[in-house]
């Protein structure tokens, strides 16, 4: 594997994942078809053609995961598909119609055109620890056995609810159909994944890595008992998982855990500008670490290479670079009082309101 006589499509190409995993795929060797909703887009594609090896090694294919039969192209011919994208619109006034029903449809779409093409040796699925960890009581240590509590999640009804339910339906609805269909399904499981990206906008996930030092409250509760992975180690990670032949089923990729205390002292201490809270409501000074026991992967050999140091090091600096977090924090007092711009985490969102939903 990983010659140029290998061809892989990659779903959500333009993404925060996407993206980089295209990179490391090429790096490789790989030939890569790229799908995105809107292939002229130059803003949405410009650092995916712009790659090295991508005038030889990269097309781009027009499909969304809305659209049926719209990967059938892309996928027809290639040896392995790599699915990241998912709807990801935590603001979504219709969760249903907008999140949940295109994600399990849009999954079931790839499987059907993985098995048409008869070409595909391996399915690997960017899966989501939303589909595992989110449930009333929190346990101490999770695994690839564990599954959210689907019911009390749409009872509760917390930030990014929607996600949760669309990524464990899709994944379930998946299993389901591979198993029917003999296909080769592998799941990765990242937790909050955080880094450096080449995306032009803020992505998603580091709207809610980045919130101790945004005061984006409505995301505390994620980073709260957190899990990261650095963005490389998870491509790396589905790359690893696609070339072993021995993989199999659902498999962690994280590497460190953190309470929303320790991250926020670290945060504290690495860039004092942005005055991070020391204290936050609800949350006791001995809270306990939750763990995403990630021994599955390690035992077949992968090995993680990034620090969560080198995570928010890479996450705070490529913002910085993009202009999308300010250099340091802005007196809300004094903002509020004066009219004059506003709240650091109201001008994430703004920058990454075209992002909330992935492209295809």
């Amino acid at each position: 594997m990983g010659s140029e006589a290998e061809t892989v499509c990659v779903t959500g190409a333009s993404g925060f994942i996407g993206s980089w995993l295209i990179m490391r795929l090429l790096e490789r060797g790989y030939t890569v078809r790229a799908t995105v909703r809107d292939p002229d887009n130059e803003k949405k594609v410009k650092h995916l053609v712009e790659l090295p090896k991508a005038k030889t090694h990269l097309t781009l294919w027009k499909a969304d995961l809305s659209d049926e039969g719209s990967f059938d192209e892309a996928i027809h011919g290639c040896t392995g598909v790599f699915h990241v994208a998912t709807p990801m619109d935590f603001e979504s006034k219709d969760p249903e119609n907008e999140v949940i029903k295109p994600t399990i449809n849009g999954v079931l779409d790839i499987m059907k055109a993985c098995k048409k093409a008869k070409t595909v040796r391996r399915l690997v699925f960017t899966s989501s620890a939303g589909t595992v960890d989110v449930e009333e009581h929190k346990k101490p240590v999770y695994d690839e056995n564990s599954w959210s509590d689907l019911d009390f999640v749409q009872s509760v009804k917390m930030t990014g609810w929607m996600y949760f339910v669309s990524k464990s339906l899709a994944e379930k609805a998946a299993w389901k159909f591979a198993e029917e269909n003999n296909i080769d399904f592998i799941s990765v499981i990242p937790p909050l994944v955080v880094g450096p990206f080449l995306m032009p906008s803020m992505p998603p996930s580091l709207i809610t890595a980045l919130s101790p030092i945004t005061r984006n409250k409505g995301h505390y509760a994620i980073v709260k008992q957190g899990n990261y992975v650095h963005l490389d180690d998870l491509c790396m990670g589905h790359i690893f998982l696609y070339e072993h032949a021995e993989a199999k089923g659902r498999y962690f990729c994280s590497s460190h855990s953190a309470t929303i205390l320790e991250l926020s002292k670290f945060l504290r201490e690495k860039y004092p500008e942005y005055d991070v809270p020391t204290e936050y409501e609800g949350v006791d000074d001995n809270l306990e670490n939750v763990v995403f026991c990630s021994k599955k992967i390690l035992d077949l050999g992968f090995q993680f290479k990034y620090s969560l140091e080198d995570m928010y090091t890479g996450a705070v600096e490529t913002c910085r670079e993009k202009g999308l977090i300010p250099l340091k924090n802005i007196d809300q007092k004094h903002v509020a009082a004066k009219g004059l711009i506003p709240n650091i985490s109201d001008e994430i969102h703004v920058a990454a309101a075209e992002t909330q939903t992935a492209t295809a």
